[in-house]
């Protein structure tokens, strides 16, 4: 039975957690749950908590309806949370988090910022698998469809544990009991909504969520999720990426004495690397 960890940025009281336990539950995992005691949105992947003495704060609480499960407030955010589950905080090691059900969408390169989407990014890069959920309930929703979400995404399991552990992928829902399908997107330049400076004194700022004015870009996850599309897209933590760098002054001068051919032998007494595998 895969063991995973149920948590989100929400907080420990949130509905679309307890959603996404029962529906684990109904899958056969095995569930922990542990979720920040207070709202964590916009968190990222950050392991910053509210310590005393070295230590961080965690409370044992139980869940109505889920009584059988155990759970934990922790006071810090679900970054840090996917990172203490890996190391058998809650017992054993988790080799699956599931991250949600948030309190609206996460969609385009906006989702940095995600506290869902750390905490499923910090699983993968721990040795679990994970998905970040997302109910898309638009800015003045009356009426939330928590297990609808969290049903959808765990359709998704069979295909993500067919996968390399560390496989990731981030799935948004539209706040409705039916849907048209599901689709692997792209993800959009920009979110659907943007932070913007409500207010700004000499001692305070105040900010404001407001919805973006523009059209979301044709088959990305913020264009696709407006269609009532499920959208589906795979993620990747912090990897590298290419920037060579400009040859110095030296550099060129010693190009031009050797016919523009330079070996390179980046600790003295090695042999110089090779040209083109990348490996030494």
């Amino acid at each position: 039975m895969t063991r995973a960890l149920i948590t989100n940025d929400d907080g420990i009281d949130a509905p679309g957690l307890a959603a996404l336990a029962r529906a684990a539950l109904t899958a056969g995992l095995d569930p922990v749950i542990a979720a920040p005691v207070r709202q964590s949105s916009g968190s990222s992947a950050s392991i910053v908590a509210a310590e005393e003495g070295g230590r961080v704060a965690v409370d044992e609480r139980t869940l109505e309806g889920l009584e059988g499960v155990p759970a934990y407030a922790v006071h810090g955010g679900p970054g840090l949370i996917a990172l203490i589950a890996a190391r058998g905080a809650f017992g054993e090691p988790v080799g699956l988090v599931l991250s949600g059900v948030n309190h609206g969408a996460n969609v385009g390169r906006a989702i940095l910022h995600s506290g869902t989407v750390g905490a499923a990014l910090t699983g993968g890069l721990n040795g679990a698998r994970a998905v970040a959920i997302s109910l898309d309930v638009g800015m003045h929703p009356d009426v939330f469809h928590w297990d609808a979400a969290a049903g959808a995404a765990l359709s998704l399991l069979p295909q993500l544990l067919r996968r390399p552990v560390g496989a990731v992928i981030n799935v948004n829902v539209p706040n409705r009991a039916e849907h048209r399908g599901i689709r692997e997107a792209a993800l959009a330049p920009f979110g659907i909504v943007q932070t913007t400076m409500a207010e700004a004194e000499s001692h305070y700022i105040r900010l404001a969520v407001e919805e973006l004015p523009n059209t979301p870009e044709e088959g990305t996850d913020a264009a696709l999720l407006a269609e009532g599309w499920i959208t589906v897209t795979g993620i990747d933590s912090v990897a590298a990426c290419p920037f060579p760098l400009d040859a110095s002054p030296d550099d060129r001068d010693r190009e031009g004495q050797s016919g523009g051919v330079t070996e390179i032998s980046p600790v003295p007494g090695d042999s110089p690397a090779s040209g083109g595998s990348g490996t030494r």
